[in-house]
């Protein structure tokens, strides 16, 4: 069945347990980095998630991604889990990494069996990587190797990872985060082509709201819970 929305986050709290020995009684302090939190993203959205460091945009979008536990709460998916791809911040991928261009992006391919990633490529995977690339200019550099290339190309690869599987829900965290301000205008470019022409939806993590305000269409500022959900011109209007 068709919906009409990619994402649903309905309540959803997200805690994390830490040890707390300041008075020696090894007791845990429960922090809430995620309080009761809910929206929707729809088919076809550009949504860009803002907030101070430390509002919980990431622990969100971990919790989406099933990568940290949820507390309380649901979350449902518009679009099938292998249609979500995910793009990190660049500084989670080691610059000394010694994969190919070629081989990156491959691996945006990677099916589990028996829960375990197959280290095996069809002929439709590796021309999917090669669209991906193609898509965004960097066939010339498939040989290379990922530490030999500037920040902004290296961030163009982990997108062509990510869309190498042709995803209809792509989410980013801080994805031009160190980048310089010419290398992060033609990024949002090809999110803005990519959300316009080929109608993939976004959901991105930024501090860069001069870009929020001219490619976004939904807004969420979050301090742990949501401060504003609305549109970008909402947004605007605001004084943002």
């Amino acid at each position: 069945m068709l919906m009409d929305f990619a994402l649903k986050v309905n309540g959803v709290t997200i805690k994390y347990s830490s040890n707390y020995n300041s008075d020696n009684s090894g007791n845990s302090r429960v922090n809430i980095a995620v309080k009761n939190v809910s929206f929707i993203v729809e088919n076809g959205d550009y949504c860009c998630i803002v907030g101070m460091n430390g509002s919980g945009k990431s622990s969100l979008i971990k919790g989406i991604l099933g990568l940290a536990p949820i507390s309380s709460g649901t979350i449902d998916y518009g679009v099938e889990r292998g249609e979500i791809s995910y793009l990190p911040q660049i500084n989670s991928i080691p610059v000394d990494f010694p994969a190919t261009v070629k081989e990156i992006a491959l691996t945006g391919a990677q099916k589990k069996s028996k829960g375990l990633f197959s280290a095996f490529y069809s002929k439709d995977d590796v021309k999917s990587a090669n669209y991906a690339m193609e898509r965004l200019k960097i066939t010339g550099l498939a040989k290379k190797r990922f530490g030999e290339l500037s920040g902004g190309q290296q961030q163009k690869v982990l997108l062509a990872r990510a869309l190498c599987k042709n995803p209809k829900l792509l989410i980013l965290d801080e994805p031009c985060a160190g980048l310089d301000n010419n290398t992060v205008d033609s990024f949002y470019e090809l999110l803005y082509d990519l959300n316009n022409k080929h109608k993939v939806t976004v959901l991105m993590i930024t501090h860069d709201l001069h870009d929020v305000q001219k490619y976004a269409k939904h807004i969420i500022e979050m301090d742990a819970g949501i401060l504003f959900y609305g549109t970008a011109k909402e947004w605007e209007e605001r004084g943002n």
